[in-house]
């Protein structure tokens, strides 16, 4: 018996709530212990890194980040615009694209003016789908061709420079093809991670909120409010169609595709829409273009020769710099020049 003021019973309890603790401390170590072995070596084992963290985001590194590595430098893997991330910036208005093979969905960047207002938004209120752009059409098929001749699979990847919100992006991602993204203007860049969630194309679509140039460093783009499809590097260029619209200059940073894409990396595709800037985007990409014909990416330009003068270059000259770089076809094709090595 115990002692009245330290009661037998109160020794025991306290044994016994010790020995429980112990037990407890244990199985929760061999639990532990269990999930780590089951983690590292187990049938679901994983990388030892989980995450890496960016800007105040943590993005998964067995999808994103390593699907990224495949054509891109780490360095470069970490100025991926972040869609999560980014704050929505205005309204989504956005629908299904008609009369594609393989259809998808965009998200438009200007409303228009209540005079004037954005076509597939009228189109919208009647209860159509988005009208087709061309450059959509014209990318599919070339993929097509491609993968037809052997010359495009699934592990290329198409380059998209001067992105706008994805016409050409989601119609290659709708295919399957891993894409690459360029985009100066931001409203733009929030429209493309529009289409990215409603295309379900996460896994195949690296954005970057950068401009392409000759050399690394930075642009000064012209904002063309209203119209941001228009928007160039030149400040005469930008306003040649618009020129009762705003113009806002914005300072980018800018970069080579020489310096991104590493010459393991095999490009189906090379398409370029820069409002005169063609020219010094190419200039860039040295490396790329001098790769061998049955490596070399299929490229295709916008050729306006009032924006290429604004821009202080000419469609001859670059059909030269092609041209010396092995691109031995080149073809007119409306608005603009599909160029290749060899015959396709």
């Amino acid at each position: 018996m115990g002692s009245a003021k330290f009661p037998s019973w109160r020794r025991e309890r306290s044994s016994l709530a010790r020995t429980g603790f112990r037990r407890s401390i244990l199985c929760l170590s061999i639990t532990v212990l269990v999930l780590f072995m089951l983690y590292r070596f187990g049938p679901f084992a994983m990388p030892y890194t989980l995450c890496s963290f960016q800007r105040g985001s943590i993005s998964n590194m067995t999808s994103q980040k390593e699907s990224l590595e495949r054509f891109t430098t780490r360095s470069f893997a970490d100025v991926e615009f972040d869609c999560r991330a980014a704050p929505q910036i205005g309204p989504v208005v956005a629908h299904r694209v008609e009369k594609v093979n393989h259809s998808f969905f965009i998200s438009i960047a200007d409303m228009g003016t209540s005079e004037k207002p954005n076509r597939n938004f009228q189109r919208i209120l009647k209860g159509k789908l988005f009208q087709k752009p061309a450059i959509s059409e014209t990318v599919q098929k070339i993929l097509y061709t491609l993968k037809a001749n052997g010359l495009g699979t699934r592990d290329s990847i198409v380059v998209d420079v001067g992105a706008n919100v994805g016409m050409a992006t989601f119609a290659a991602a709708a295919m399957g093809f891993r894409v690459i993204a360029f985009e100066p203007i931001l409203e733009n860049v929030h429209k493309l991670c529009d289409g990215i969630y409603l295309n379900r194309v996460n896994s195949l679509v690296h954005l970057y909120h950068l401009a392409v140039s000759s050399a690394p460093g930075q642009v000064i783009m012209h904002k063309v409010i209203g119209r941001l499809d228009n928007s160039a590097v030149s400040a005469t260029g930008a306003t040649l169609a618009f020129k009762a619209n705003e113009v806002i200059p914005v300072t980018v940073k800018s970069v080579t595709l020489d310096s991104v894409i590493p010459t393991s990396t095999a490009v189906a595709l090379l398409k370029i829409d820069v409002q005169g800037w063609e020219y010094h985007v190419l200039k860039g990409a040295t490396k790329l273009l001098s790769r061998p014909a049955h490596e070399a990416p299929y490229v295709i330009y916008e050729e306006d020769e009032r924006l290429l003068k604004e821009s202080n270059s000419t469609s001859e000259q670059i059909l030269q710099f092609l041209k010396s770089h092995g691109y031995n076809q080149c073809i007119k094709d409306g608005g603009d020049r599909h160029c290749f090595k060899g015959k396709r």
